[in-house]
């Protein structure tokens, strides 16, 4: 059978712009590019200035009339991009909300299928793109079984199998351990180089892409095109603009960790072992607590002692397990066996046991931020977003608009305080649920990819936040694969995938 490779898009953008219902700022504005076949281009910008909307534009998913506006025009392969819809591929930025099929190996051919591509030839395509993006399950995997990282390279190996000719990543390689992210940009490459698709790869750290791409476009936050040209000239010749931008060059500095004596003791676990299966449903309300559920067990038995200041980074390879710990410590997923124990200035009065502590007797006690921002929305603007926590504990008017009001210029969340929080940009999610937990001030943080989405700027605002909360005597564990976020805040490590993990 003669190989039927993919015809390479050329993208045309013309003084285009997208605003969101209800909202009053533009999330993209004044953007005008071309884009010719073949093309490899990262797309830089800061937290918010619109990547990922010029991207769902470019695959046609923006939606109507209902869901924004729009101005200026878009085309690839020469037409609009609802009428091109096969010709391009998206990975979304957050990648469960590309997870369709219940298995594997359905969910990689979903797209195929649609295309019409024989049935010989997708499986060998399901299997050749799963082998590329280094996702060595079963076919008949649960796709809810799979860590983010997983999702994310079931999501990009379901696009590489359909073969667009344009190919739009979204991140692709924000939630992937070290090796992972080698593995997924080699990928690509190879893809790019069997068909000649062209590429348009939104990232904010340049250094792993730098010698793939053949272009680098810079979008402005107050609209337009920043910079434009070939990497070397763009990086060397733009580079204070481009680092008042946020944009993470190679030579971006690292912050001096803070100095913190640690205090008394909050949590202990002692040979915890720690299980996966559903910690919360889908916006749940803050006054309920979420049923136990029965969990398999992961990884190998754990012990750490969090102390007041003190930082605890869980890391280690996609699917290790450090989300599902990361939900165990926050007293949100039951232990499978060992013990977890709330040390006496943690508790305040409570049970030692975390997992049978209400919503409310968390909130000032544990703060969880989940991997998926979504997940733990349910307010209507960013606004009440942060002030539903504070509102729950029964705290005046005044001190909650005064939390709210400082939390929304310390994440950089001001100018977007009326807008839904599910119209934000990924790193402006994710800067929201970290104020939600922050909210209200608990002794404990629990965060899972607390960097995920961030330029320099906003990234270094997150760091000096959380090395605050390290200083005022609050304790810190992240599930992160960012290597200068631990050495920023100062945190020890627990890696989970080593023959023994303890702190």
């Amino acid at each position: 059978m003669t190989k039927r490779l993919p015809v390479p898009a050329a993208v045309r953008v013309d003084g285009w712009g997208w605003r969101y219902a209800g909202r009053s700022d533009w999330a993209a504005r004044d953007v005008s590019l071309r884009i010719e076949p073949g093309e490899r281009v990262l797309l830089l910008g800061a937290s918010g200035a619109g990547k990922s909307t010029l991207l769902a534009g470019l695959a046609g998913v923006l939606g109507g009339d209902d869901d924004g506006e729009f101005e200026g025009s878009l085309t690839v392969a020469g037409r609009p991009p609802a009428e091109a819809r096969g010709s391009a591929g998206l990975l979304l930025q957050d990648p469960e909300a590309q997870v369709i099929l219940a298995r594997v190996g359905d969910d990689v051919a979903f797209a195929c299928e649609n295309l019409g591509v024989p049935r010989e030839e997708i499986w060998r395509r399901v299997r050749q793109a799963l082998t590329e993006v280094g996702l060595a399950v079963p076919l008949d995997r649960s796709t809810a079984e799979l860590s983010g990282g997983q999702k994310q390279r079931l999501a990009l190996a379901g696009l590489l199998a359909m073969r667009p000719g344009l190919l739009l990543l979204d991140e692709p390689t924000a939630n992937l351990d070290p090796e992972g992210v080698l593995e997924v940009r080699d990928a690509v490459r190879a893809a790019l180089d069997a068909t000649g698709a062209t590429l348009v790869v939104v990232e904010h750290r340049v250094a792993v892409w730098r010698d793939l791409v053949t272009r680098v476009v810079v979008l402005d936050a107050d609209g337009g095109v920043l910079a434009d040209g070939p990497p070397e000239v763009v990086l060397n010749d733009a580079a204070g603009e481009l680092r008042h931008a946020g944009v993470w060059l190679p030579d971006t500095p690292v912050p001096v960790a803070p100095v913190v004596t640690e205090g008394a003791p909050l949590l202990t676990a002692r040979s915890l072992v720690f299980g996966r299966g559903p910690a919360v449903t889908r916006g749940r309300r803050r006054g309920r607590r979420p049923r136990p559920v029965a969990a398999d067990a992961v990884g190998f038995p754990v012990d750490a002692d969090l102390r007041e200041g003190s930082a605890l980074a869980l890391i280690g390879r996609n699917g290790a397990g450090k989300s599902t710990l990361a939900l165990t410590l926050g007293g949100l997923l039951p232990a499978v066996d060992g013990s977890l124990a709330a040390e006496p200035a943690l508790a305040n009065g409570l049970p030692s046991d975390p997992g049978g502590w209400r919503s409310r007797e968390l909130l000032t006690r544990i703060g969880s931020v989940f991997q998926n921002p979504e997940h733990q929305f349910i307010a209507s603007t960013v606004r009440d977003e942060l002030a539903a926590g504070p509102r729950a504990l029964g705290l005046s008017g005044t001190e909650v608009e005064a939390r709210v009001d400082d939390l929304l210029v310390r994440l950089a969340l001001d100018g977007v305080a009326a807008a839904n929080p599910f119209t934000l940009s990924g790193g402006q999610k994710r800067r929201l649920s970290v104020g939600t937990a922050l909210a209200t001030r608990p002794r404990l943080l629990v965060l899972d990819e607390p960097t995920f989405g961030q330029d320099a700027r906003t990234w270094q605002g997150l760091v000096g936040l959380i090395s605050e909360l390290r200083r005022d005597g609050h304790a810190v564990v992240a599930a992160t694969h960012d290597a200068e976020f631990v050495s920023a805040v100062g945190a020890s490590s627990l890696r989970l995938d080593a023959a023994e993990v303890s702190a």
